[in-house]
């Protein structure tokens, strides 16, 4: 055209910038900018054409020509505005991009509908939620609210700012919604917590027959995930393969994560092979799925596939492995990690540092973990946190003391999560009073305690044996309204179990049955142990029976409740039918089946199982298996056995197998036995009075005297006195406590005159009271 002296309009320039605009073609458009610079001054700053070179420019990012460009032109106007308010939130200056919109409206200029949408989701970015709430009004006045467009960005503005009730309304005032909308709303559930409120939405979606796309998957797998959702997230998956959708980046990882946390790693490893094109994120969710998993050899073999495909590890890749490595308790590979991290300068990212200081804390290297920590030269909060939690684990309270006090002159203010590892310190080392104290004091600073801080309460309260304070911590966090996980549910059980408080262990299995929590597979075992420990046998196997898909853990409670109750066979035939199912027994299976024949006498059985331990499962008995094993032999009458069984096992014993061996040998008036353990049982326990009384007892029923008299004599020496024995019941809301020797409870005369029914019972059934031993 140009040979043929013909003039270009301004038109044609702006259809050919249009089309490199349509393909993203920045060389094209540059050689068309050049001819259009050649053409001279009156083509170059026509209205018209810099208009559309700054489109040209701002949709092909190219950010410093675009807004040298916009800042130059003759006129600006609102098409140029919108394109440059949309490059800076593409790009993620967002605060930039509200205020070209502030200057926009001081120019006199009116947004449309295409610049508004940009504008809300800067504010949802920055979560400037009183921003947001002004273009809401602006978009109200001008008329744009039938516009789905502006809508649905106003529904994800909301979203992002956390006001779901907002993002609702908005969402049910739509006349017309388009699957934009719906993941709008449905991306703003799973952003704030509420999963269950997304699945409902996606359903919602399903019903009014709008096509998801692979953000709707994405977000809906998210949710099932965070929920355990197993049956969603696989319709989810199913969804998107009836609708044909790419297992692109964005949903293959999505649908690897969602297996991985339901712990489906055959399946994630599935979706991982039908991928085409894998990025660094896909690889890292693999990882560390195996890592969750506890799958290590997995996750370094696929750093080695990272590898091969010219993929460089990140902070994620170092930071799951790492963890990995700490959950393993692994300090060698730990160890070459952190080289790793060192020598490609991964160190400085906070989770990466914070990874190292976990795993040289849970590798018992507490002061590498300090080391790491002191050597990051600006540490975050969670850093802080991680150093906290590690001193707290081991219950180190002075340490954990004097960082919380440290980092906040550092003004690092601590967090509720700082907070509950002093906390869980105090309860760790047994500090019970402190850490009520210091409950307390976080809640006068006006911090509330969080699910986890009422959870590490409850636990630890119940186990420094504060059972009665647990529960009813349990009651005022509901109080709160905090709503239990599973973890807390098991915590109050644990409190019910060891006091045999029955009556709130009932009121928890209701409270449970109406808020459907008894479906999870701990619950549900402590559950079991609790009805068994507080003698309902029949209850716990009803709880047993009603479970569908039952895991080894609860097959584990419902053979120690029969052992417990001293039903042995019965115990035998649920460890057979574990067997049958095909579920591999673990080390926990093996202590309470040998336990029920330990208190049965049955020999012969428990020997049969032992075997099968180490040849047919191939699992390495640990001291409890080999307690249990010593107390049978040593209950039958094979003390030499027994005695064998003690000098050859691959451990040190303990004062417990030594003690139930003693009072074994006491029993069967085998006193050289026994005074062949005593010194080693006495060195072990020097200030445990029953030791000195079994040995006491044994003596005098061999008529030694005194021996007896020296026994008595040391006892009195080191200043030891026998510790009657104790039991309780409750009945109703009332506790009756009983102290061998204690005649003060008001119905003693009916409680002896009942134990005298009982014992003429027991002798016309051919039971005899042992009388041998004296106290």
């Amino acid at each position: 055209m140009e040979l043929k002296n013909l003039t270009i309009e301004p038109q044609i320039y702006g259809e050919l910038l249009q089309g490199c605009v349509y393909e993203r073609d920045l060389c094209t458009g540059q050689q068309i900018h050049a001819q259009i610079i050649k053409s001279g001054e009156i083509l170059a700053g026509n209205e018209f054409i810099e208009t559309k070179l700054v489109i040209f420019y701002a949709k092909c990012s190219a950010f410093e020509v675009a807004n040298r460009l916009f800042r130059t032109v003759s006129v600006k106007n609102v098409f140029s505005w919108a394109a440059i308010i949309g490059l800076n939130c593409r790009l993620g200056f967002c605060e930039e991009a509200l205020m070209g919109f502030h200057e926009m409206l001081e120019d006199g200029f009116l947004p449309d509908n295409f610049v508004v949408p940009n504008v809300l989701k800067a504010c949802g970015a920055l979560q400037w939620m009183g921003i947001g709430k002004g273009v809401h009004g602006y978009v109200l006045k001008m008329g744009f609210g039938e516009c789905v467009f502006v809508t649905s960005s106003l529904v994800d503005m909301y979203g992002k700012c956390g006001v779901l009730n907002a993002a609702r309304k908005v969402f049910d005032g739509m006349l017309d919604r388009n699957v934009v909308t719906w993941n709008s709303l449905i991306v703003g559930y799973v952003q704030n917590g509420l999963s269950e409120e997304a699945i409902e939405i996606f359903y919602e979606m399903r019903k009014e027959g709008v096509e998801p796309t692979q953000v709707t998957i994405s977000s809906l797998l998210s949710a099932s995930a965070n929920m355990s959702a197993l049956e969603e997230g696989r319709q989810g998956h199913g969804v998107a393969v009836l609708c044909g959708l790419e297992l692109n980046t964005i949903l293959g990882s999505s649908v690897i994560n969602f297996y991985s946390k339901v712990g489906l790693i055959e399946d994630a490893e599935f979706a991982f092979s039908r991928m085409f094109d894998k990025d660094v994120v896909t690889w890292n969710l693999m990882i560390s799925g195996y890592v969750q998993t506890g799958n290590i050899d997995k996750a370094l073999d696929m750093c080695h596939g990272m590898r091969l495909e010219k993929l460089k590890f990140d902070s994620v890749t170092l930071a799951s492995l790492i963890s990995g490595f700490a959950d393993t308790s692994n300090l060698e590979l730990g160890k070459e990690g952190h080289g790793y991290c060192i020598r490609n300068n991964l160190v400085s990212d906070m989770v990466v540092a914070s990874s190292i200081v976990d795993m040289y804390a849970k590798c018992k290297r507490i002061n590498c973990a300090r080391r790491v920590f002191d050597s990051t030269i600006k540490a975050d909060l969670v850093l802080w946190n991680t150093m906290l939690a590690s001193y707290a684990e081991l219950g180190l309270t002075g340490e954990v003391l004097k960082l919380f006090y440290q980092m906040q002159l550092e003004s690092v203010p601590p967090n509720v999560i700082s907070w509950n590892s002093v906390i869980l310190g105090f309860l760790k080392n047994g500090q019970v009073s402190e850490a009520k104290e210091m409950f307390l004091q976080m809640q006068s600073l006006d911090l509330q305690p969080s699910l986890v801080t009422w959870t590490s309460l409850i636990s630890g309260l119940a186990e420094n044996g504060f059972c009665n304070e647990a529960i009813v911590t349990f009651q005022q966090m509901q109080e709160a309204g905090i709503s239990p996980s599973a973890v807390s549910m098991v915590s109050v059980l644990s409190a019910c179990t060891d006091m045999a408080l029955i009556q709130h262990g009932k009121a928890i299995h209701g409270y449970l049955m109406r808020h459907i929590l008894s479906l999870s597979i701990p619950v549900m075992t402590s559950l079991v142990d609790m009805y068994a420990k507080c003698g309902n046998l029949d209850q716990a196997k009803r709880l047993f029976d009603i479970i569908e898909e039952k895991e080894v853990p609860i097959y584990n409670a419902m053979i120690s409740s029969y052992a417990l109750h001293g039903q042995p066979m019965e115990a035998l035939q649920l460890y057979r039918r574990l067997d049958e199912e095909g579920m591999e027994p673990d080390s926990i299976t093996f202590t309470n089946i040998l336990y029920a024949c330990s208190h049965s006498g049955l020999v012969n059985e428990a020997l049969e199982v032992f075997v099968e331990m180490l040849s047919k499962h191939h699992l390495k008995p640990n001291m409890v298996h080999y307690g249990c094993l010593i107390n049978l032999l040593s209950r039958s009458g094979n003390l030499d056995e027994a005695f064998r069984l003690i000098t050859t096992m691959p451990y040190e014993p303990d004062a417990h197998i030594l003690g139930s061996f003693l009072a074994a040998c006491s029993e069967h008036d085998k006193v050289e036995l026994a005074e062949s353990v005593s010194d080693m049982l006495i060195e072990l326990e020097p200030n445990n009075s029953g030791n000195y009384v079994a040995l006491s007892n044994l003596y005098a029923a061999s008529g030694k005297w005194d021996e007896v008299k020296n026994v008595r004599h040391l006892m009195k020496e080191r200043g030891l006195m026998k510790t009657p024995g104790c039991s309780w019941i409750q009945i109703g809301e009332e506790f009756h406590v009983f102290v061998a020797g204690d005649k003060s409870h008001p119905k003693i005369e009916e409680i002896f005159m009942t134990m005298d029914i009982l014992r003429k019972e027991m002798c016309l059934a051919g039971f005899l009271p042992a009388t041998q031993q004296i106290s």
